[in-house]
């Protein structure tokens, strides 16, 4: 299945209507991006990526180049691997695009057309196209967030690689990582992981920083647990939709076999059920959209920032051991010109690292409460529109029985 989306809809890096200000806002950026089409092929998605700038060091003041989902992570990878950038929180990675679930519903549905009524048949294919097409926009909206973020970081925003993706009009070669590349990384993570549990245990010397860390620590667990908790959410009531709508055509060929006041009664009642569905449909998607997809982004920025305090924890590591390296040379009383420059250039690392962490922690924490603010307020508005809606709904088909 292809599928080219023209992406206008002004959402910002949740998936939240942009407002006139952050638009105005966006306009005095010197670099501003955004994915302007997408097409969908079978195995990947391809961005178009459009640029306006006033950087100097651009070559072109606009350009458009057609990126897939592995260039996203190349850049991504090239941030994190920059030692330069150890001090700053890397905007997380947009997730691999996953259109498997939709397509194979497609698919079953078009194998069992021919038990189906037209009527049947032309409904569910209209709520999977809609479902393919909502996991589709999300999906260009969440590799749009990622250049933003890059984009509006005074440092980012300046590295070569990202001029180099957003101009370079060809290909840019980047491959698939082979099975001794992605064992390699296992073991790194497995590595790391190990490490982390080690560092957590290292109490921090400067309290600021120790404080930022035990937050963090719980703050990532509590949120993954929420964003667990919101899809879980958004099935039900998705399965909801489901129940009213075998409802509404169980009603529905109940009328078809009554005359006369149960007739009508069966067919109101087959409407109003319908009309939940539709509703309790909008419901999930609103659900998804503005709680869900909020949640899991901020997962993985949490992860990210917990991967700066690993960072920073393992450069005062470092630090440490350069010191106590120093203090030996001097008892033996050789090579500590070479430990002195060693225990130097580790002390200047970890205070770069700490300044720069400072600013983008705090930074971080601006920009998580307001998203959350912004988008709770949303979802909560959203809510009661669609009680009202509901409301309206079973005021209407009373009003219509009684009538009759």
């Amino acid at each position: 299945m292809q599928e080219c989306v023209d992406d206008d809809d002004g959402n910002n890096g949740n998936g939240v209507k942009t407002s006139d200000e952050d638009k105005v806002a966006a306009d005095r950026q010197p670099l501003q991006i955004d994915i302007s089409d997408a097409l969908s092929e079978k195995e990947k998605v391809k961005f178009t990526v459009h640029t306006t700038t006033t950087l100097p060091h651009f070559k072109k003041r606009e350009s458009s180049v057609v990126r897939d989902h592995e260039e996203f992570t190349w850049l991504h990878n090239v941030y994190v691997e920059n030692k330069d950038y150890a001090g700053i929180i890397i905007p997380p990675a947009p997730p691999c695009p996953d259109f498997d679930t939709s397509r194979e519903k497609l698919q079953q549905l078009g194998e069992g057309e021919a038990t189906m009524t037209k009527e049947e048949f032309a409904k569910m294919k209209q709520e999977l196209e809609a479902e393919y097409l909502a996991i589709f926009k999300k999906t260009v909206v969440a590799h749009e967030v990622f250049l933003c973020r890059l984009a509006e970081h005074p440092v980012l925003g300046m590295d070569s690689n990202l001029q180099v993706f957003l101009e370079y009009e060809q290909e840019l070669g980047v491959r698939g990582k082979n099975v001794k590349e992605r064992l390699g990384d296992f073991l790194r993570g497995f590595v790391k992981t190990a490490d982390e549990l080690l560092i957590v245990g290292v109490k921090d010397t400067d309290d600021f920083f120790e404080k930022e860390k035990n937050f963090i620590l719980e703050y990532h667990g509590r949120v993954k647990d929420s964003a667990n908790r919101a899809d879980r959410m958004t099935r039900a009531l998705k399965d909801i939709a489901e129940d009213y709508s075998y409802i509404s055509y169980a009603f529905c060929l109940l009328a078809t076999h009554e005359t006369g006041s149960l007739h009508r009664f069966f067919e109101n009642a087959s409407e109003m059920f319908e009309k939940y569905r539709k509703l309790q449909n909008r419901v999930a998607s609103d659900q998804d959209l503005k709680l869900s997809d909020l949640l899991k982004y901020y997962a993985r920025d949490t992860q990210a920032a917990k991967d700066l305090l690993y960072r920073r924890t393992r450069a005062q590591l470092d630090t440490d051991g350069a010191t106590k390296g120093l203090e030996r040379a001097r008892l033996r009383g050789r090579e500590i010109q070479v430990a002195e420059a060693l225990q130097e250039t580790t002390f200047r690392t970890f205070e770069t690292i700490s300044s720069t962490a400072r600013k983008e922690l705090a930074e971080f924490k601006q920009r998580r409460v307001a998203a959350f603010r912004k988008n709770l307020i949303e979802t909560a508005e959203l809510e009661m529109k669609h009680a009202r809606t509901s409301l309206q709904v079973l005021t209407n088909v009373l009003a219509n029985l009684k009538e009759r």
